[in-house]
């Protein structure tokens, strides 16, 4: 369940408090501590292709753009 999902039945349940409190006990997102999830992009906060070495903390989409800008060369 993404989280534009999770939010979607709140104006039914808004005249149902106690449902709508049970709802989210339920159906809220957790908070992740580790895995993939929490190493995000640093410029576009894609988790997907991320470069974690060096200190970059960039996905690889990221990295092509800048790598020329912060001295990076590419050899043929």
């Amino acid at each position: 369940m993404t989280y534009s999902h999770y939010k979607k039945p709140f104006k039914q349940l808004k005249v149902k408090p106690v449902i709508l409190k049970k709802y989210i006990k339920h159906n809220a997102p957790k908070d992740r501590k580790n895995g993939r999830a929490i190493k995000r992009c640093r410029r576009c906060l894609r988790i997907r292709g991320h470069i974690d070495k060096y200190g970059l903390n960039l996905c690889r989409h990221c990295f092509r753009e800048i790598s020329t800008k912060i001295g990076f060369k590419k050899f043929n």
